[in-house]
Order: structure tokens, then sequence, then C-alpha cells
């Protein structure tokens, strides 16, 4: 469990929930409370007091149900106290994992790309309060860590006041959903680093489909990245509906009193619409790697019949060169007694001689015609 208290210009993390534990404890700052899904099953009798004491509500049974879900798809809902959003990141390995057994390169290329052998993923709950930020990890937290790194790293002490304010207090998030937005843009960014090994390997497989000097036999390993493909462009457009439904729900509020509360309500919809900017670019990213690959095996069948073409071509053309000369080979070779150069001392080398001649203007005649010309590649 981490706790941070987050106020205009600092982030401070606390070792226990006791001190906010009565009504007015984050009036000048709010609270952000990370858990992972074993420890809000363990503790949330005391996340629901603290919830209880700071904003007057806890959370609905059937959302604590989905924060606990590890297979719950990104989607968006809310009730009149608060906003429940589950968005689903990219998991890394699991410690307890057994690693899997070496293998040679050969086996490796049968296996497949390393980021498209299994895209795997968790799913990480919000619940967004007026003072309180509730989120629910995987068991590595790797995201909520490396967030709150960057909350650390943009604090100001207090006895080093910054030159201007503004400089330092911009880059901490000014309320619950804000950092929610921030949280969430660190998952979607993971998504966006993946992209350039996806389309690495999969150029790498494109080039070798294409190669025609090459036989490719990985079909099963391609097959089985085309599925991740779909898989992560479904996740994707999980993810995009899910925010799309939170801004909505954003747009659909009353329009606040004060200048400064209008002020907080657009940055709110303009990191909004920019997380749902990169999703985009993800979905579009993906998709367009699954149209490469579908392409790329076109391609690879449609070399594979011209050169199978050429080859038939070549075939035939030997065929037409030889076929006179089998036939003047039958003539010669029928059981008559009288047949024209039988019996001359050199009528053998005048039917090779004229063999030699057909088979070469023949050959000319096809080479003219490109029947031999060799396919530029």
């Amino acid at each position: 469990m981490r706790i941070l208290e987050i106020s205009a210009s600092q982030a401070h993390e606390h070792a226990s929930l006791a001190r906010f534990m009565h009504p007015g404890a984050c009036d000048a700052s709010f609270l952000w409370l990370s858990l992972t899904r074993s420890e809000l099953q363990a503790t949330l009798g005391q996340v629901q007091e603290l919830l209880q004491v700071l904003c007057g509500t806890q959370l609905v049974d059937l959302h604590v149900s989905d924060l606990l879900n590890d297979q719950l798809p990104s989607h968006y809902d809310y009730t009149s106290q608060y906003d429940l959003l589950v968005v689903r990141r990219l998991a890394a390995s699991q410690p307890d994992a057994p690693a899997p057994p070496p293998a040679d390169d050969a086996m490796r290329r049968q296996a497949g790309p390393p980021a498209l052998r299994r895209i795997d993923t968790r799913p990480v709950g919000f619940a967004v309060f007026d003072r309180v930020l509730l989120s629910v990890h995987p068991e590595d937290g790797a995201v909520r860590d490396a967030v709150a790194a960057k909350l650390s790293a943009a604090s100001t002490p207090a006895s080093a006041p910054a030159i201007d304010v503004r400089a330092t207090s911009a880059r901490l998030p000014t309320g619950p959903a804000d950092l929610m937005l921030r949280v969430v843009n660190q998952i979607v960014d993971s998504y966006l680093a993946l992209r350039r090994d996806l389309t690495k390997q999969l150029d790498h497989w494109q080039e070798e489909l294409i190669d025609p000097k090459t036989r490719f036999t990985n079909w099963a390993a391609l097959m089985q990245s085309r599925q991740s493909l779909h898989h992560l462009d479904e996740i994707c457009e999980d993810q995009r509906a899910a925010v799309q439904d939170w801004i909505d729900a954003l747009e659909a509020l009353p329009a606040p009193g004060t200048p400064a509360a209008a002020r907080e309500r657009e940055l709110l919809l303009v990191r909004s619409r920019d997380v749902l900017e990169h999703i985009e670019r993800v979905v579009h990213h993906v998709r367009r790697l699954e149209q490469n690959a579908e392409t790329a095996v076109q391609l690879h069948f449609n070399v594979q019949s011209h050169r199978t073409n050429d080859i038939m071509r070549v075939l035939t053309v030997l065929t037409a060169i030889f076929l006179p000369l089998n036939l003047i080979a039958g003539i010669f070779g029928m059981n008559f007694e009288f047949i024209p150069l039988v019996h001359k001392a050199d009528g053998f080398w005048i039917a090779m001689g004229s063999m030699v001649l057909i088979a070469i203007g023949l050959v000319l005649v096809f080479w003219r015609k490109r029947y031999l010309a060799r396919t530029a590649r």
C-alpha cells in the first residue's frame, strides 16, 4: 500500500492511514491511496472507513468486486459520489513464473517475435472521489511506482521555494481526476513504446516472406502473431470506449460556478482528449501492423506463384526446343531399310548438325521473344 498526500507544491508519502481518519484531513490537499488487489482485499474495511470519513460515502459492493476482478475488461461506471474507471495495462513478467527452458536460434525463430508471443494484460481500477483517488493495481505495481517517482521528483521542498510557483505546481496534479488521467497516460505510453518492437519484428518477417530465395515455414508463429495483434486491438478498443465514456460524463456535468473551477474542468478535458488521442494512435498502429502482415502474406504467395510461373515457362521452352529433336530422332529410329542418310558415312553427323542448328535457332527465337529472359527482382 502506498499513501501519497498531494498538495499544490508537494507530494508527501505516509506510512499509515491513521492521520487521515478524521474529517477535514485533506482540505488543503488530496489523497492518493494505491493498493494491490490482495492489499485491498485484506484492508477493505479500513479503506471503506477512510472513504466514509473523508468523502462521506463508500465503494459499492459491485464496484469492489470489479476492482478485485483480475479479468475485467476496460470500462467506465459512475455513481453520484464517485467515478469508476478500469483500464488494462501491459503486464510485466511474473516473478514466480518458471523460467523458460533454453532454446537455440531455430527454436526461437519458430516461437515467433518475443513481443507477440504473449500480449498479457492486467486491469488497473480507479475510484475517483472529490479528495481521494483510490487505485487498485496488479501485484507488481510497476505503473504506480513510476508515477509516484515522477510526483516525488516534481515536488518542491518547503525550505527552498521555487522562483516561479507556476513552473513547479503545474507539474503536480490538481486533483484526483488529473492524477488518474496521468496514470492512464502512463499505461497507454507503455503500448506506444511497444510499437517500435512490433514494427521491427514484423518488418523482418515481411522481408523473409517476400524474399524469393528463402523458404518460409514459420506459419504457426505468424498466425499466433496475428491473433496477438487482434487481441491487442480489442484491448485498445475497450480502452478507447472507457475513456470516451469518461469524457462524455465529464462534459455532461453542470457548468462550474467559478472561473478557477471552469479552468480546471477545461484542463481535465484537454488531458482526457490527449489520452484518447494516444489510445487512437495505438489502435491505428496495431491495425496497420495487421494490414501489413496480411499484405506480406499475399505478396509471399504472389511471389511464389510468379516463381512457379517462371519455372514452368523455362520447362515449357526446353520442351519446345527438344520436341523437334525428338521428332528427328524418332524418324531415324524407324525400322525401314531405305531412309535418307542412313547408309551414308557422314549421315550421322549431318543429322546431328541439323539437330544442333534447329536447337540453336529455337533458343534464339525464344530468347528474342523474351521467353528465356531473367525476371527482374
